[in-house]
């Protein structure tokens, strides 16, 4: 369920607020394929299923930079920002992939609005993801997003 605000007065109110969690979304070993297509990393622990079941994971895995990917919609599930001009990617401060997500598997996010700071027209905000695997002891990724968003 997605948390709507009107406007950056409205989305400053929300600092330091917990956003919820998206809805699960399957990882498809058809996913996995085109996003090797589009990036040109065809990697046989990603495209080779076969050849994957017999590596260190047993499965065929997504690239960590497709989980990365699905970051925006799946906050795009957790916050709605209307009100504004333009909204903006902006950066990353940290990321990492504790664990690896085998093809299969379904991934959420769960996000926190740990910051939000006036940038001249706007506002930047600072959001702590963890991207989790359903059933799974590790999250795929733990990430601090960065946007801007433009009156």
């Amino acid at each position: 369920m997605s948390i709507t605000v009107n406007g950056i007065d409205e989305l400053k109110k929300l600092a330091g607020s917990d956003l919820g969690t998206s809805e699960w979304i399957e990882i498809t070993q058809e996913r996995v394929n085109t996003f090797a297509d589009a990036t040109g990393d065809h990697q046989w622990i990603h495209v080779d299923p076969q050849k994957a079941a017999e590596g260190p994971f047993g499965a065929p895995i997504a690239h960590g930079y497709l989980t990365l990917s699905l970051f925006i919609p799946l906050f795009t599930e957790l916050l709605d920002v209307q009100g504004v001009t333009t909204k903006v990617n902006y950066g990353l401060n940290k990321v990492r992939f504790p664990a690896p997500v085998k093809v299969g598997s379904r991934i959420r996010l769960v996000g926190k609005l740990a910051e939000v700071e006036e940038v001249p027209g706007g506002v930047q905000i600072t959001v702590d993801g963890t991207i989790e695997i359903e059933g799974g002891s590790k999250p795929a990724a733990v990430l601090q997003s960065l946007s801007r968003f433009y009156a």
